[in-house]
């Protein structure tokens, strides 16, 4: 419980002093940065690790896809967005509402950000039952490859018009998910070590239905050279840090 309430302590405050310090003022730039993190995460991290699980692969893409549809209905009934527009478009809405509709990328991300610490909670049950050594190293980790996905998350939070402080209430609030998850895997390992590949799917499919609904679609709005060149650079630098972190994770 100490290590998974570190881990995600840890993880949670590094990224939001490099995020609040560095990249506030270019948080919209930022967006690119956090399509290349979050893609990467889901695309080159989680999902292959669930589906060399041994999980039913047909079962896991019926996750996938019950994750997408699922994250979309959120986004339809449970964040009640109406409408896609922009501030100053001429539909006369009050001033704030594109901030307040922008939320709902914020919420969504909180959500697979719990359910993604919720299994590393898991993991770093399993590996502490395992050896107390392995899951020391195993926190330390997640610790190095939670830190760029919490980076992305912050951006996302911080686009969507959360404050710096609700931003990092909430994504403190996440990140005892993984206390959950390490009190579930500590008590019924057995039956929880199932559920691992499951909630890597539905965790990854909230990262891909931001990725892909909310963020991709402001950059396609800046469809100059000048402005498209950075955002492909920005995408390819948080390619690189979840490649060259998640490789260092193997080390467990």
């Amino acid at each position: 419980m100490l290590a998974t309430l570190i881990a995600g302590a840890i993880s949670i405050s590094a990224a939001a002093v490099f995020s609040f310090a560095f990249l506030s003022r270019m948080v919209e730039r930022m967006v690119s940065l956090s399509v290349g993190i979050l893609l990467s995460t889901s695309l080159l991290h989680a999902l292959p690790e669930a589906f060399e699980s041994g999980a039913d692969t047909h079962a896991l893409f019926a996750t996938l896809l019950g994750g997408l549809l699922g994250f979309f209905l959120l986004e339809k009934f449970a964040i009640l967005r109406h409408s896609h527009h922009h501030e100053g478009d001429g539909h006369g809405h009050e001033h704030g509402h594109d901030k307040h509709e922008a939320g709902r990328s914020g919420w969504m991300i909180l959500v697979g950000d719990g359910l993604h610490n919720f299994t590393d909670g898991i993991l770093i049950a399993a590996a502490f039952l395992a050896n107390p050594n392995l899951g020391i190293i195993t926190a330390l980790a997640i610790v190095a490859h939670e830190i760029p996905q919490e980076i992305g998350d912050f951006i996302v939070l911080l686009n969507a018009g959360f404050s710096r402080v609700r931003a990092y209430a909430y994504n403190l609030i996440c990140s005892l998910m993984a206390v959950v998850g390490g009190i579930v895997g500590y008590l019924m390992l057995d039956r929880a070590s199932g559920w691992i590949p499951y909630v890597l799917v539905f965790a990854s499919s909230g990262f891909i239905y931001i990725a892909v609904s909310d963020l991709m679609p402001q950059m396609q709005r800046r469809a100059t050279v000048r402005e498209t060149i950075p955002q492909v650079l920005l995408v390819t630098v948080g390619v690189c840090v979840v490649l060259f972190l998640t490789g260092r994770m193997h080390l467990h």
